[in-house]
């Protein structure tokens, strides 16, 4: 597995979308000609398997060591499971936000503390989200300080988000990899290309520059 094969996997199943005449607005306020989609990979097994290979793989590599798999609600959710079947390890999911009945606890399927935990996520932007998991897992007394991804738009924000909150981040892909992917199947334009590139050089100011705000 490497990273571009994952990058084509994820432009095979339809799950990147590039709209430059019609962006869309992340969570995080940013306004994007592009989005990645990766709950599309269940309903493509196949390409599905090759992200939850990949992960294996990268732990591997990485020789990180766990006690059990987290995913980040709810896009996380379908990975961290699978990966937590796939290596026969324990995993949990976790809130973003307390529910109002029961234990209201962020954290569900067992009890974390004092378990090296790692994070699953889906698409890491500003990292913020992530990062919110992190500190659940850790006030509920988990050892958390390792987060793998299937897609980082490797925004500066969020490796300085990163760094400071003592976590390592492993995406098993990148935009500029997917962006170059869909370029060599034909995807996108030579003009399109450019606009989705001067928005990665510029993510937050993108969008006034060409008249969305």
């Amino acid at each position: 597995m490497n990273n571009r094969e994952v990058a084509k996997a994820l432009i095979k199943i339809g799950a990147v979308g590039f709209v430059p005449e019609k962006p869309i607005t992340f969570k995080s306020g940013i306004i994007s000609p592009v989005y990645v989609d990766n709950r599309k990979f269940p309903f493509h097994p196949k390409e599905w398997r090759t992200v939850i290979e990949g992960f294996e793989e990268l732990i591997k590599t990485e020789n990180i060591s766990f006690d059990v798999i987290a995913g980040v609600e709810a896009a996380g959710i379908p990975h961290s499971a699978a990966l937590g079947f796939y290596l026969s390890m324990p995993s949990v999911f976790v809130r973003k936000t307390h529910k109002d009945h029961g234990t209201k606890s962020l954290i569900e399927g067992g009890d974390v503390k004092d378990k090296r935990v790692l994070l699953i996520e889906d698409l890491v932007t500003t990292g913020l989200s992530s990062l919110a998991s992190i500190e659940a897992l850790r006030t509920d007394g988990a050892i958390a300080g390792s987060c793998l991804s299937i897609v980082s738009y490797g925004f500066g924000e969020s490796h300085l988000a990163f760094d400071k909150a003592k976590v390592k981040l492993y995406p098993l892909t990148s935009f500029t990899i997917i962006l170059e992917e869909a370029v060599n199947a034909g995807k996108l334009t030579k003009e399109q290309s450019e606009k989705v590139g001067e928005w990665f050089d510029d993510p937050r100011g993108w969008g006034a520059k060409y008249g969305f705000i």
